[in-house]
């Protein structure tokens, strides 16, 4: 099997400049967003401001309400009380713009996309330019160009005439993600992006969302069970709980042990790396001892010294 080649230059080209498209800035707000199923309320009045050239991660246990709030900000999923407001400096209630107007500003990179028959990686990718084309009208130069751009930061290029039916878990989520950013727009949504991916391509996608929004200016919101992950590449984290927001701000005012304990029901260990400058989440199950610091249990400066070396 033939190696796929990430760029390596991720979402900036040889020559520095961005590979990726800068488009206008816009805020997407959510404002005292009430959502649910039927009966079944699901988020309590969540307000939440996603702002060009910014990482927000949405983090929380299973079911405290993050991917039907990523839903709601992407109109999938219609309000029972509060609204969506998007623009510049003039917010105006999303629900005003037509869906292929909205299209050309906010994509969303869904959960467990499969991969249609019968169609190419290109073709899959090519849809991604929907909101531009007119109808029965064919791809131009311009679409093509903006295919190739995200095929190219994806890692997919060398798989583009392939079936997508016969790629993996992991080759079909950059695929999709990979239609998401030839939409070209100035706000993209991340429902957990790194899931089914191996190590290195967890890495390519976490720096591809600093290059989002640190290259091109757009405003990100993503959902990340990860909370390692969430630390190294939010501005601000919302940490949901039973459908509500339990703490909002940076990761090192929000990932506290406190407050992680307090939404999943698990005591953490939260230490900064002084190498890397990350935040680094420990749970501590019944079966893993507590760490000891230096001179104060078996995990003397002896034992580290020698775990180093």
């Amino acid at each position: 099997m033939t190696a796929i080649q990430v760029d390596p230059h991720g979402a900036l080209g040889r020559d520095g400049e961005s590979a990726l498209t800068r488009r206008p800035a816009r805020r997407l707000v959510g404002e005292d967003l009430v959502l649910g199923f039927g009966r079944t309320e699901i988020v309590h009045g969540v307000s939440l401001e996603l702002t060009p050239g910014s990482v927000t991660a949405l983090v929380g246990p299973n079911g405290s309400g993050k991917s039907t709030l990523l839903r709601s900000l992407a109109r999938l999923h219609a309000p029972d009380t509060g609204r969506i407001l998007i623009g510049d400096d003039n917010l105006l209630d999303a629900a005003e713009h037509s869906a292929r107007e909205f299209a050309r500003d906010v994509t969303l990179f869904a959960q467990s996309r499969i991969a249609p028959a019968g169609l190419s990686v290109r073709e899959i990718v090519e849809f991604g330019r929907h909101p531009y084309r007119k109808r029965f009208a064919g791809m131009s130069a311009q679409d093509r160009d903006a295919v190739n751009r995200a095929m190219a930061v994806t890692g997919i290029s060398d798989m583009a005439s392939r079936p997508a039916s016969q790629l993996s878990g992991g080759e079909v989520q950059r695929v999709w993600l990979a239609c998401c950013l030839a939409q070209e727009t100035g706000i993209v949504l991340l429902d957990e992006p790194t899931n089914h991916l191996d190590l290195r391509y967890q890495t390519e996608i976490l720096d591809l969302i600093l290059d989002l929004s640190q290259e091109i200016g757009a405003a990100v919101g993503v959902v990340l069970h990860d909370l390692d992950q969430a630390a190294r590449v939010a501005d601000t984290v919302a940490l949901l709980a039973e459908g509500s927001v339990l703490a909002s701000g940076s990761p090192l005012d929000v990932l506290t042990a406190d407050h992680i304990g307090t939404a999943y029901g698990v005591p953490v260990r939260v230490d900064l790396d002084e190498d890397s400058g990350h935040l680094r989440i420990d749970p501590i199950g019944r079966h893993r001892p507590r760490l000891q610091r230096p001179g104060h249990g078996q995990r003397g400066e002896g034992q580290r010294g020698a775990s180093r070396a």
